[in-house]
């Protein structure tokens, strides 16, 4: 399994009339989660890009529990349980920092592209090399 951990304050241009952070942000959230789960792993998305491939999203979906405001400090953890499927599929909560309050939780559901191409994929040989050790059995 891998997690990342990452924090992200609320900007006022977040959020809506009620003054929470307007729903449609919180994808956003989660593709800064994504993205630094990646490149804390070694792969940023450019590297993947570079080796000719793309992570399109192909499904996504979240729970709201209690409302972010303006500069609310968030955690946003981001898991990804298995890299053997021809899916990459993300797990995400979104706390606020420094409590119990879980904001969110939700997922997003990619698929390997070949960049020429776009036809879809299985998961490259240097992406499992780079993170099958997270998945390795640690007696």
């Amino acid at each position: 399994m891998i997690i990342s951990k990452t924090q992200l304050r609320v900007r006022y241009a977040d959020t809506d009339k009620m003054q929470f952070v307007y729903n449609g942000k919180y994808f956003e959230y989660f593709e800064v989660g994504r993205t630094e789960l990646l490149r804390n792993s070694g792969l940023p998305y450019s590297v993947i890009e570079k080796h000719g491939f793309q992570l399109p999203l192909i499904e996504a979906g979240i729970k709201y529990f209690k409302p972010a405001v303006y500069d609310d400090l968030l955690e946003i953890e981001a898991v990804v349980k298995d890299i053997f499927s021809a899916k990459l599929i993300v797990e995400y909560t979104i706390r606020r920092t420094g409590t119990d309050d879980i904001i969110s939780q939700g997922f997003t559901t990619h698929m390997f592209i070949k960049v020429d191409s776009k036809k879809a994929v299985r998961p490259p040989k240097f992406y499992l090399d780079k993170l099958k050790h997270f998945f390795e059995n640690k007696s």
